[in-house]
């Protein structure tokens, strides 16, 4: 698009301009900075004032921070009308859910997400990328900057099959930047702005350890089921997400490794400060980081090379030639609700509004040898293990265990995993024992209603529609 020796463009509105953008087209956006993100909602703002209408907004993840800055107003003036996401926070869950977006969203996987683009069931016109350092030509990457996020994995296989791409940074450097996440013969436009976010807001909601009772009992209980499967020996992998058990029960793992001096492989996925100290332990050799959760996790992979950045296809892309989710041991997982058949529900809370979306559940539950729902019983009053989940998230027959304050279940098709935890003496129960137990607690909740609209469709890793979502009815 730009032979000069720069790809600077004075502001956003020209580099949408000379990127063509018309009514009904799909723009891209990374979740790296996560709640402290401004460039979605500043760059839909702008589209909005530029009198665009019927925009497809897909993104890697969407938080209320930006609802908060102008994403709701655009939703509801027509801007916005459809959402291709893999992670939703529950200001636009509840607009899904109510059925405020006239056409049906969809909600992806991680690694359903770069299949998607690349299989073309999404077409993206416009990917922005929220670059903490960037050149003129458009090199950019995370981990340098006031601003620094981590990885720019989520932006990685947009980037390569969009139309075009833009590179908004707050932190131009001299040509050429020497740490390349994205390089320039992907990029159309550079636009300096004052700021693209708040690395503050990276850990909110996230990535903070626990002192609640229950969630430690949860961390005890996963650890022991861990160690009792026998997938905690030399070459052992392991990805955990950023929750307080989860957290806790990587904190567990640790301290089992250390004791029988078991050196392990790699860590996947998510990273917080606790994969960054058990790798500067030398308990793991390698982490492979799409999305960093904490200033802790930033400085490692900024600064250790054995911290790297791998890309979201790379990551859990089923149709690549390989993906790193089919090497991993053991994924901790969390859940809203599972039923009887281990189905597992992450979107839909239990007033029957859509509050999260997939991120890698799916893909790392399809591709671990060993997968943990991990769930306290009741969640303000309401039952987490239920005859059947209002929506799922992630099939049953990848779940193995079921983790609850008042033991595990193990899922029946998985008999020879059954028999070593109770071997090592794991706490074991059905799980139709915990729903029977969860109901005593609770009583039976009424049914939602939920009217004949379809708003959103849960899309499975392979593409196919997995689940549909309905509106809401009061």
């Amino acid at each position: 698009m730009n032979n000069n020796m720069n790809k600077l463009t004075g502001t956003i509105e020209d580099a949408i301009g000379a990127c063509g953008l018309r009514d009904g087209m799909a723009v891209d956006f990374h979740h790296h900075l996560r709640a402290g993100d401004m460039v979605t909602s500043m760059v839909v703002n702008i589209i909005g004032r530029m009198g665009f209408k019927d925009i497809k907004l897909c993104s890697s993840g969407i938080f209320d921070s930006m609802m908060d800055n102008g994403l709701a107003e655009q939703i509801r003036r027509g801007v916005i009308t459809s959402v291709e996401t893999t992670g939703t926070a529950p200001k636009l869950g509840k607009m899904i859910s109510e059925g405020q977006l006239p056409k049906v969203c969809r909600l992806y996987t991680h690694g359903g997400r770069p299949r998607s683009i690349e299989e073309h069931d999404v077409e993206i016109d416009i990917s922005f990328i929220a670059a903490p350092a960037a050149d003129p030509m458009g090199n950019c990457n995370g981990v340098e900057g006031p601003n620094a996020c981590g990885p720019l994995s989520y932006s990685m296989t947009s980037s390569r099959h969009a139309r075009h791409t833009v590179v908004i940074t707050d932190n131009l450097v001299p040509y050429p930047l020497r740490r390349v996440s994205i390089d320039e013969t992907l990029v159309d436009c550079v636009v300096k702005v004052d700021s693209i976010g708040n690395p503050a807001g990276i850990a909110t909601g996230t990535a903070k350890p626990t002192r609640d009772p229950i969630a430690l009992i949860l961390a005890e209980y996963s650890a022991a089921a861990i160690v009792g499967s026998g997938l905690i020996e030399e070459g052992f992998s392991f990805q955990a997400g950023s929750g307080g058990p989860s957290i806790a029960a990587t904190r567990f793992v640790s301290e089992y490794m250390r004791d029988k001096k078991i050196h392990g492989s790699f860590i996947l996925g998510g990273i917080t400060g606790a994969g960054a100290d058990m790798l500067d332990e030398g308990l793991f050799d390698a982490i492979l980081d799409v999305q960093c959760f904490d200033r802790r996790a930033i400085e490692s992979l900024r600064n250790d090379p054995r911290h790297r950045e791998i890309s979201d296809s790379l990551y859990a892309n089923p149709i690549a030639k390989s993906c790193a989710v089919d090497s991993l041991d053991v994924v901790v997982l969390g859940g809203l609700e599972v039923d009887t058949q281990f189905n597992t529900n992450l979107t839909v809370n239990s007033a029957g509004y859509i509050v999260a979306g997939s991120g890698g559940h799916s893909d790392t539950a399809a591709g671990a040898k060993l997968a943990l729902v991990v769930a306290p019983l009741m969640r303000t009053r309401f039952p987490s293990v239920v005859d059947k989940v209002v929506s799922v998230t992630t099939p049953g027959k990848d779940i193995d265990l079921l983790v609850t304050q008042y033991g595990v279940a193990v899922n029946p098709d998985n008999p020879e995993l059954r028999e070593r935890l109770r071997e090592n003496r794991v706490k074991l129960v059905e799980i139709e024992e915990l729903q029977r137990i969860a109901i005593d607690l609770s009583g039976k909740p009424k049914p939602l209603k939920f009217g004949d609209r379809v708003v959103a469709q849960v899309i499975h890793r392979d593409g196919y529609v997995i689940d549909e979502i309905r509106n809401i009815v009061h």
